[in-house]
């Protein structure tokens, strides 16, 4: 590379003099107008949240949100209603964007390997000449890598540059692809297609190593669809799960096995041979026969509305039968031309670059909004090949290991300090909207682009306008604001296209090789790795395994035993020459002869919250099987790990049916709703709590629930809870308000398990509050249990006396003056919301039905001249399935009133009498009659 030329004096102190510039304005509004998602107020009131419609991306694909902001800083983020992709709902991805925002390891600015702190002026004369020798070469040795694109604008830059230089190569690398299902769709139908499942039409639904209503960009809206339609009793349906570890969906199903990944594209086979398809009997274990017999039956008995869904490790040819299976059954079922491709080309892989590496052809190499040498799979060492890249630089919001790799590393801005565009799995597409100019000398990637181009960096908001000045018509600027307003672009989705007839797939065959199948898992908190330096989201517990700041490799009981590896064991996975040390987990429900590890750990340069945490999964991959590997070799290390858990597995005989109650479909007929413990004796005077006219309540359909953790991270990010780091976990300390429990009525390895989530029952005879000796723990005239934190000592006699353990105790000033790691920076602490008072060390605190927002609901009606309106509390907002719902008892009509009426309605610890506000209805399932035993 040509060498660097330090920075001229003058140079120096321009550079000092952006720095302070910088810090001076990072949280002011940005230059360009942006539209509020509400109707503008007329001038900007101080402490006063202003909503702006923008979208946020999970691999690339779009989720819109209402960004709200305080006096230009960005302090919660929420679901846009008109979106598709969000449905006025988030996920845990989405809630803790904002901590990624203020994260005090983002990058600030340019830098180069050798020399250090430089500037853009510097990174662009270094660029010229390598620039200069592949353009006169039509582009040749020029290579291109970034994460999947769905941006139009982001595209047409692209595409601009391939054209102006056409021997240069774009690649493409998302760790959690959908390489599989895109292959399988073109096997089937001899096109790219993406497949658009309509669950809220599928009344019968088989998933063979599926996960819908897993993390993913299209959680929400799956969760959405599948909980509605099983609201109504007539159409509840039935939902059947084969797969090697238990799931998210595989918890909310009816009927389940565990079946090992080598069975189940057989399983896929033996459906087919119902309908007709006349292929080889496969061979599978009789319990998965008679599993397949029956849901054969029920999907064909139900045609028009049955749904057959492939998992993402399967092989594209199982995921074309699966397509051909669905056009048998009619299946609800919607396809629609990819909206991540860009027309007329095909992205190169990163073994292909790894290739081009290896013949010392790569002049310049830009690795852009990526971390290829994280995240790609072991077998290619990117690390070591991006050495012989001759001119290379990496782009991204932190100096991660790729940035420790190239010559040169640029900083990103944030989604929410740009301007962008983004689409969603169905192709709507949103304008992306900054909420406060950059916080640091960062750049989006659509003004980084042009430099490549030999071109000066044009402005975001300049080229997003371009993008879309057609779509526009006369009075662009009015649609403009239109579309910001409401964040999405009318009629922008994808159209539906016909798919024709699907060719049925020959299955290759499938053996079953000696050693341990592990299937490689997007983490349910860190996704792929690129969360990994977010604190929230790292002391997140993981939906089914509870287990924070770390990953394990999950076995069932039976498998452990045999290997002679018990819980917390650290045993070295080899296979190929690879090998990782990681330690192992005992779960229910996972498959004979198969291991669960999640990806996203293990990593050296995430920062000063994830460097360290866990074991890199992707250290066992390959790029031919980089999710499904087999043949791994287990041996004990002799070392022993904490595996650290919000919540441990007990097990008391006959108290899941009492605490967690589930009903039968068939008995749905026969419930009766069950009280809050009103009817039982007591010493206490009558309830006289709701003077003032209120009566706030809760109740939560565990029916609805699929235990995603949104409502955690949303309670944590409206209530400033903190982050207490792992150590303390170790300790049995945690500081969430709501915790999501996990129940389980079956066996260790035949789980019958459901999702209970758990904030301040809000007791009407609250025991936390006779044993305060200072009257911290009181009630208010609405009937909401208060905590005064100016007046609590802590004693922790209220922590001691409530049976739900919701209280939490600041045994440090995790959020004041003691906080974990570097979280006590001026930028995080930007985040925390100016309603809500921080707690000090000492004080115990606990939900308060997000008593800030019924406050502000109290002022507006006050200052309105009218009655009080609806009030959403945080969890209640972000709840993908709209499991919570809230309200005023003492309001004529409310819908909770209605609720508690329910034949599935139930309270938690009812014979305690103490009366709790928050309340339950039970979970539902529908049964085979066959099957009703066969929970494994």
């Amino acid at each position: 590379m040509p060498p660097l030329i330090p920075p001229s004096r003058r140079e120096a102190l321009r550079l000092l003099g952006a720095g302070i510039t910088l810090a001076a304005g990072g949280c002011s509004k940005p230059v360009e107008e942006i539209v509020p998602y509400v109707r503008a107020p007329e001038q900007l009131l101080p402490g006063v949240p202003v909503r702006y419609a923008t979208a946020l991306s999970l691999s690339g694909w779009a989720r819109g949100v209402q960004a709200i902001a305080v006096d230009g800083r960005p302090i919660k983020i929420e679901g846009n209603p008109l979106h598709p992709a969000s449905l006025g709902a988030t996920d845990v991805f989405a809630e803790a964007a904002l901590l990624d925002l203020y994260d005090p390891d983002r990058s600030r600015t340019v830098t180069e390997r050798v020399n250090g702190i430089a500037s853009w002026d510097m990174f662009e004369r270094a660029l010229s000449a390598p620039l200069a020798s592949v353009r006169g070469a039509g582009g040749r040795g020029l290579h291109l890598v970034t994460g999947r694109v769905t941006s139009p604008t982001l595209a047409r830059q692209i595409d601009a540059l391939l054209r102006a230089l056409p021997e240069a190569v774009w690649h493409v690398h998302e760790p959690i692809d959908e390489a599989n299902a895109a292959r399988g769709a073109e096997l089937a139908f001899g096109r790219p297609l993406r497949a658009l499942p309509r669950l809220d039409r599928a009344e019968t639904i088989l998933c063979v190593g599926a996960d819908p209503l897993g993390p993913g960009p299209d959680q929400i809206r799956f969760a959405r669809a599948f909980s509605e339609r099983r609201r109504d009793p007539a159409r509840f349906g039935r939902l059947y799960v084969a797969e090697a570890a238990l799931t998210l969906t595989g918890i909310k199903a009816d009927a389940r096995r565990a079946l090992h990944p080598v069975d189940q594209p057989a399983l896929l086979t033996a459906i087919a041979n119902a309908l007709g398809a006349g292929l080889s009997a496969p061979e599978l274990p009789e319990e998965a026969r008679r599993f397949a017999r029956a849901a054969a039956a029920d999907l064909t008995e139900h045609e028009g509305r049955a749904l057959v869904l492939a998992g993402p490790a399967l092989s594209p040819e199982a995921h074309a039968l699966a397509h051909w299976i669905n056009a048998r059954l009619r299946a609800p079922v919607d396809y629609i031309a990819p909206p991540d491709r860009i027309e007329g080309r095909t992205p190169a892989s990163l073994a292909d670059l790894a290739g081009a590496l290896d013949r010392g052809s790569v002049t310049c190499l830009a690795i852009l909004g990526s971390d290829p040498v994280a995240s790609a799979p072991a077998n290619l060492d990117l690390a070591r090949r991006i050495e012989r890249a001759r001119f290379s630089v990496h782009a991204g919001l932190h100096g991660d290991e790729t940035a420790g790799a190239t010559h040169w590393h640029l900083p990103l801005t944030h989604e929410l300090e740009s301007w962008s565009d983004l689409r969603a799995t169905d192709g709507t597409a949103s304008v992306v909207q900054p909420l406060l100019r950059p916080l640091y000398d960062g750049r989006s990637l659509h003004e980084i682009l042009p430099l490549f181009a030999g071109r000066t960096a044009t402005a975001g908001y300049a080229l997003v306008r371009e993008t879309w000045k057609d779509r526009g018509g006369a009075d662009f600027e009015a649609w403009w604001r239109r579309s910001l307003h409401d964040g999405v672009i009318e009629g922008s989705a994808a159209p539906l296209v016909d798919p024709g007839e699907p060719r049925l797939p020959a299955l290759p065959e499938i053996r079953r090789q000696e050693g341990l199948t592990v299937e490689l898992r997007p983490d349910p908190c860190l996704w792929d790795g690129r969360f990994a330096n977010n604190a929230w989201l790292q002391e997140c517990p993981k939906p089914i395994s509870k287990q924070v700041w770390g990953n394990a490799l999950a076995l069932s009981r039976k498998e452990a035993g045999r290997r002679g590896i018990e819980a917390g064991d650290v045993v070295r996975a080899s296979a190929g020459g690879r090998a990782i040390e990681v330690p192992v987990v005992i779960e229910s429900g996972i498959a004979e002869g198969v291991g669960v590890l999640t990806l996203g750990y293990g990593r050296q340069r995430a920062g000063a919250i994830g460097n360290g945490i866990g074991a890199d999964a992707y250290g066992l991959s390959t790029q031919d099987t980089p999710s499904l590997l087999t043949g791994i070799e287990l041996a004990r290390t002799g070392k022993s790990e904490t595996i650290l858990r919000t919540q441990n597995e007990v097990q008391v005989e006959g108290e899941t049916e009492k605490l967690f109650r589930q009903i039968d479909l068939a008995a749905l007929a026969r419930a009766e709703p069950k009280g809050i413990g009103d009817d039982q004796p007591t010493l206490l005077s009558p309830w006289k709590g709701d003077a003032d006219g209120h009566a706030w309540a809760m109740v939560i359909d565990t029916n609805a629930c699929i235990g995603c953790n949104a409502c955690v991270l949303s309670c944590q990010s409206e209530n400033n809870v903190p982050v207490v780091g792992p150590e303390e976990i170790a300790r049995g300390r945690m500081m969430h308000w709501l915790r999501v429990d996990l129940y389980d009525a079956g066996g260790s390895e035949a789980p019958r398990a459901g999702f209970q989530p758990v904030p301040c029952m809000h007791c009407e005879h609250a025991p936390c509050e006779p044993v305060c000796p200072v009257a911290a723990s009181v009630h208010d005239g609405e009937g909401l249990n208060l905590q005064v934190y100016n007046r609590c000592v802590g004693t922790r006699f209220c922590e001691a006396n409530c049976p739900y353990k919701v209280r939490r105790f600041n045994f440090f000033g995790y959020a004041d003056g003691q906080p974990y790691a570097n979280l006590g920076a001026e930028s995080v602490r930007a985040q925390r919301n100016p309603n809500v008072t921080v707690r000090a060390r000492g004080v115990m605190e606990k939900c308060t039905y997000c008593i800030q927002r019924i406050a502000s609901e109290r002022q507006a009606a006050e200052r309105d001249g009218r009655e009080m309106g609806a009030v959403a509390t945080a969890c209640q907002s972000a709840c993908p399935t709209q499991a919570i719902r809230f309200g005023d008892l003492a309001k004529p009509g409310n819908a909770i009133a209605e609720l508690r009426k329910d034949p599935r309605h139930y309270a938690l610890l009812e014979e305690l009498n103490t009366r709790p506000r928050t309340t339950y209805l039970a979970n539902l399932r529908d049964p085979h009659p066959d099957l009703k035993e066969d929970h494994a």
